[in-house]
């Protein structure tokens, strides 16, 4: 159980909040009790002053004061200028002379407090001396009252104690109320997390509606699930489309040989080797593209070194066997920083791409527009609906016309080339065009 209160936010700030009251209220009443007290001792003070007059005025009237003097409450005793004591109250009516203590030269009286007078019990004592003369020398006449305790009165101490806990446990009661309220929608958030790690439901948690904190926090753990129940579901079609597209050729491959076994003295084992070697050529593209895309997905960092598009285009050109015929227009002097080879690799891609689509003449171009380095590359092909443009660079995704044109594509290479201008910080997309498919890759251009 204290481990529990320990880890509890709502149980340690509520705690946090009784133990503040708690110092508030001993703040508050230690300063009530105070006051209290010092102006008990002023009012006892007067009174003890009125006793001792009562006395000084009896001297004057009688030249003397009476043998015991009836006084309600305080203690008095008067002494002549001897310093016997000549009358007392009855509580001191044999008490020798209290103290010492007279008001000081050219003055009449002296009011203090007084302490370890044995006929008190060693309580302390308000004391009033007033020095009085008349015919026959003068009179010293000591007057005493209890001096009020620190707690006033039992009765205060009560309340006061009393109201204090009141406000610890109301301010328990109430930061564990407001506390808990405050954090049920992180509770709601925990709960959902709980089930959707259990594989329960959509992956989205509750959104509280106040706005504040919590529901920032919600929203955000709601942006990121989104993208991690998009990344899943992009695995999960990724894995999909890889072991289809991998089982492909593996199958045409053992259908190959087992039709060449059936008739091992009759099969052209040549033709059967070649139909191997292409089924071959396209798993090993396959899995060369997933291990490309494994690195972009991974971060992987490139060789970065300045590039000239112009020069890399040409050198891709020449030594592509294209059977479209390929016409450029370059502008000199485009440099970006990025790794050639993944670049060359994103020319290549899109030049294959436009390859299978185009009717006779691929267009590829360099320029420098606004600070940006652009390299575009359009087919004079059937062109690509708007609707398809984003669908074309997901993994493993190939249109049907494209389907039937090149059965031996992966599905892999526009995906791979976006990932590469992704990682040079620019970006690859499909735009309008009078025919065929224009692919514009926009890479920020290297000024230095």
């Amino acid at each position: 159980m204290i481990t529990r209160l320990g880890r509890s936010i709502r149980a340690r700030l509520a705690l946090f909040a009784s133990i503040a009251m708690a110092l508030l209220c001993l703040i508050t009443s230690s300063l009530l009790l105070w006051s209290a007290q010092g102006a008990l001792v002023d009012i006892r003070t007067n009174e003890v002053i009125g006793s001792a007059l009562r006395v000084v005025h009896l001297i004057k009237e009688h030249d003397g004061p009476p043998p015991v003097i009836e006084m309600n409450g305080h203690s008095v005793q008067a002494v002549d200028q001897s310093g016997r004591v000549v009358s007392a109250t009855p509580d001191l009516r044999s008490a020798p002379r209290l103290t010492n203590l007279t008001p000081s030269p050219g003055t009449v009286s002296r009011i203090g407090p007084v302490c370890d007078v044995p006929q008190f019990h060693g309580e302390c004592q308000i004391m009033v001396a007033f020095r009085v003369y008349d015919d026959d020398g003068h009179w010293i006449v000591y007057a005493f009252g209890p001096v009020p305790p620190w707690y006033v009165n039992p009765s205060a101490l009560v309340l006061l104690a009393g109201a204090s806990a009141a406000l610890v446990v109301l301010a328990w009661f109430g930061a564990s109320r407001m506390v808990a309220k405050t954090l049920a929608p992180v509770d709601n958030i925990t709960h959902r997390l709980a089930e959707i790690t259990a594989g329960n439901g959509r992956m989205r948690v509750p959104v509280p509606e106040n706005a504040d904190e919590i529901r920032a926090l919600a929203e955000t753990a709601n942006q990121t699930l989104a993208r991690l129940e998009q990344a899943v579901e992009q695995q999960r079609r990724f894995a999909s489309d890889a072991s289809h597209d991998l089982r492909s050729p593996l199958t045409a491959m053992r259908a190959e040989l087992e039709e060449a076994l059936l008739a091992a003295d009759e099969t052209d084992w040549r033709a059967t080797g070649a139909r191997l070697l292409t089924s071959l050529d396209r798993l090993q593209n396959i899995v060369t593209d997933l291990l490309m895309l494994t690195r972009l997905d991974a971060g992987a960092p490139g060789h970065l070194e300045p590039v000239n598009l112009a020069e890399l285009v040409k050198s891709e050109a020449q030594r592509t066997r294209c059977k479209k015929k390929i016409v450029t227009s370059l502008e000199p002097g485009v440099i970006v920083i990025g790794d050639r080879l993944r670049l060359a690799r994103l020319l290549t891609n899109l030049l294959d791409n436009a390859e299978r689509h185009a009717e006779s003449t691929i267009i590829v171009s360099v320029r420098q527009i606004r600070g940006e380095a652009v390299l575009e590359v359009e087919d004079d092909g059937a062109g690509i609906a708007p609707e398809h443009r984003e669908v074309v660079f997901q993994r493993f995704t190939r249109l049907d016309a494209s389907r039937n044109r090149d059965a031996g594509g992966t599905g892999l290479g526009l995906p791979i080339a976006r990932e590469i201008a992704h990682a040079h910080g620019g970006t690859l997309r499909i735009e309008d065009c009078d025919k065929g498919a224009r692919f514009v890759l926009r890479i920020p251009k290297n000024d230095s």
